[in-house]
């Protein structure tokens, strides 16, 4: 069964207010649609819809030190995609990416990862973790279109699995995304 962003974030909502109702509280009000139209100018392309609806339902938290996805990832604001944008971006080497892009797309698609990719401009950074990697949202055209990966400086792009994220629709409930860590590094638990 495939849930849709809405449904799902209607349901992390329900979840935080009853579990941690401190987390619920630090979920950022929706992005203001400039700032979304803002991001799709700076890098030339439409955004992918889930990560749109998934914008204006909550700009990011408010809370810079709170962590909501697996992996101590914290969703970015669409201020905050614009800017680790930029920053990702500088690090493309687009002349190594073509001299490579056979071997940099098969070492992707069958071992797993690709130190080319990192910075690609249309891996759109959608969350990030203290330690500075991010997951970014594939917005190629070809088959990981809507993909979640990890982007590190040392490992590069790491492929990512539809399991193991909400976004484009992919399979997972409120428990996915909120059960990684331990409840007091990730969520503002509150009670016992």
């Amino acid at each position: 069964m495939t849930t849709s962003v809405s449904e799902s974030w209607t349901r992390i909502e329900n979840w935080l207010a009853e579990h941690a109702p401190s987390t619920y509280a630090a979920l950022a009000p929706p992005a203001d649609p400039a700032d979304i139209a803002a991001i799709e100018r700076l890098i030339g392309r439409p955004l992918l819809r889930p990560l749109v609806t998934s914008l204006l339902r909550h700009d990011g938290l408010l809370d810079r030190q709170c962590l909501l996805l697996p992996g101590s990832y914290r969703p970015l604001s669409a201020r905050e995609t614009a800017a680790e944008w930029r920053l990702l971006a500088g690090f493309y080497d687009k002349r190594t990416a073509d001299e490579e892009r056979e071997e940099a797309d098969y070492d992707f698609m069958k071992i797993g990862s690709s130190r080319v990719l990192y910075g690609h401009p249309q891996l759109i950074p959608i969350a990030r973790e203290s330690g500075g990697g991010h997951l970014v949202l594939d917005h190629r055209p070809e088959i990981d279109r809507g993909r979640v990966h990890e982007a590190e400086a040392t490992a590069g792009v790491m492929r990512g699995s539809y399991e193991a994220w909400v976004f484009a629709g992919a399979q997972g409930s409120d428990r996915d995304i909120c059960r990684d860590q331990p409840a007091a590094r990730r969520l503002h638990a509150d009670g016992g």
